[in-house]
């Protein structure tokens, strides 16, 4: 009986075409799972800084466009249309109107108008304005923290926009002299008082321009980049809330309140060309064999 097996060439021949498909294809698994890692991780980034800079954009778009301004921390702020900090300033930081009040449910709360004809210095009427659905909506959003209507502010559209006039400097207002004027409700549901903001007293519109058209405020809002890391050269990205300036209190004070937006961000840069801002949230990930991968998100706001 005759038996049939590899010839000594044939056997070397299976032995160098296994060899390169061993090499090669180790090398083909090991570039496909990089790949896989790489969207992964490009997936994931580019969600989460898109869903940083949309949730900044859409409180920017509702500024005081006046108010906006760029911080370094522990030394000084500066309008951000003219600023000078460059990339010493880590806070973007401006008082936004109330547009969830202003949009209302079937009308809104606040109507933005002051009838000039039947205010006086120590009372304003504002037409079809309900104090107290103002004060029931700011509770909701503050999530209980006490801020209401008598914590608020308005701001005269066509007023003085000197930016040293928001309270950014951390001291109360005890006067109207300044371009947020500290209100409470009035006796009735369209009428809003001018107060001391120290202590809540009613003071005086006297000698202050007071102008027809008028916005809300509540709260001014911080976004920040803290807890940065110097050996990995990245921090976490917050949106502060719930302060207001005009009462002499910061986004750092424990009573305000605060949102992660984003984790490993390694830049958080703004500049602004007149009123329109431009925002930019740069992000990393540590890839296979210590290799980086990092993205850029940019937003522009009219």
């Amino acid at each position: 009986m005759r038996r049939f097996g590899f010839t000594m060439l044939e056997l070397v021949f299976v032995i160098v075409v296994m060899g390169i498909i061993g090499k090669f294809g180790v090398e083909f698994l090991a570039q496909a799972y990089k790949s896989f890692i790489y969207s992964n991780i490009n997936n994931s980034l580019q969600a989460e800084s898109e869903m940083a800079v949309e949730s900044i954009a859409s409180r920017l778009q509702y500024r005081i466009k006046d108010s906006i301004i760029a911080r370094q921390p522990g030394v000084k702020f500066e309008a951000l249309s003219s600023s000078t900090l460059d990339t010493n300033a880590t806070v973007l930081e401006w008082i936004g109107t109330d547009i969830e009040g202003f949009r209302g449910n079937k009308r809104p709360n606040w109507s933005g108008i002051i009838d000039i004809s039947t205010s006086s210095a120590i009372l304003l009427d504002s037409p079809e304005t309900n104090t107290t659905a103002i004060n029931d909506l700011i509770g909701i959003l503050s999530h209980g923290s006490g801020t209401g209507i008598n914590n608020s502010a308005i701001y005269f559209v066509g007023s003085n926009s000197d930016i040293t006039k928001y309270g950014w400097n951390g001291v109360a207002f005890t006067d109207q002299s300044n371009v947020m004027h500290p209100i409470k409700s009035g006796a009735a549901i369209n009428e809003l008082i001018p107060r001391n903001a120290t202590d809540g007293t009613t003071n005086s519109f006297a000698g202050v321009d007071v102008f027809e058209y008028y916005q809300l405020a509540w709260s001014a809002y911080a976004v920040a980049l803290t807890n940065y890391n110097a050996a990995t050269k990245s921090g976490d990205l917050r949106l502060y809330y719930d302060y207001q300036p005009w009462e002499g209190e910061s986004y750092t004070d424990a009573n305000a309140s605060s949102a992660l937006l984003m984790q490993n961000v390694s830049t958080f840069r703004f500049k602004a060309v007149g009123s329109v801002v431009k925002i930019q949230v740069c992000t990393k990930s540590s890839l296979l064999q210590n290799e980086e991968y990092s993205l850029c998100k940019e937003k522009t706001i009219f």
